[in-house]
């Protein structure tokens, strides 16, 4: 099944294979509005997997999905990229990579220049069930905008690099989750992903490739090796 959206900015064209749509997507969606008829309540997933594997076009495409497979329910999708810290404290403050200090810039979408607090009592007002707000990251303004979506779904649906991060502090976001799907993929193929997904911004590979290596893989790496077990665990 093709599948074409604007996610954050940039057109993605998606292509998931019949098997996979009717042998494990249709099925997860009839589950979770099971979930839902049982519990009387809102569902919250979280998806959690390494960058460059595809987690926001998917949980998009499971929305879309979920509006012919189980149209009784809506189904929400929304990430965790809302809450990384602003661009000026990043800018200003220091972290010690290597035994050298480097603005948190340079590492920015590492755990942490996330703002772990501030996503947990978001989360736990998700689970909380009334209509709330969340936030979205701008990639134009390089940080987040406070309170840009409403949420006010049946079934709420998290992406993110670290929600289910078998790490202190962050594996008790874990909790809030009625379902958890964890997906990964070859760390060689993220690679090259990441470093096309660079070069579509302007820079060259050469560039792209010094970023990835600096910035994307040690967080690739740390996805693919702290992740928690989860309900459904998918491949790439």
């Amino acid at each position: 099944m093709n599948y074409s959206a604007n996610i954050n900015g940039i057109t993605v064209n998606a292509k998931y294979s019949d098997t996979v749509v009717n042998e494990v997507f249709i099925p997860l969606l009839k589950h979770l509005a099971q979930l839902h008829h049982e519990k009387q309540r809102r569902i919250l997933v979280m998806l959690a997997a390494p960058p460059g594997t595809g987690k926001s076009t998917l949980v998009s495409f499971l929305e879309h999905l979920a509006q012919s497979v189980i149209p009784d329910k809506r189904v929400q999708s929304v990430g965790m990229d809302g809450f990384h810290l602003r661009q000026s404290y990043l800018l200003t403050h220091t972290v010690e990579v290597d035994g050298k200090s480097v603005p948190m810039a340079s590492i920015k979408g590492a755990p942490i220049t996330f703002d772990l607090d501030a996503l947990t009592r978001k989360i736990r007002e998700v689970t909380e069930g009334n209509s709330c707000r969340w936030p979205h990251y701008d990639r134009q303004l390089h940080d987040p905008v406070d309170d840009a979506i409403t949420i006010d779904a049946e079934i709420v649906l998290i992406e993110g690099n670290y929600l289910l991060l078998d790490m202190d502090d962050w594996r008790d976001l874990s909790r809030f989750a009625d379902y958890t799907i964890v997906l990964t993929a070859d760390e060689d193929m993220l690679r090259e992903r990441l470093i096309e997904r660079k070069m579509k911004t302007g820079m060259t590979r050469e560039d792209a490739e010094h970023f990835v290596a600096f910035s994307d893989m040690p967080n690739v790496r740390l996805c693919l090796d702290k992740m928690m077990k989860a309900d459904l665990e998918l491949s790439v």
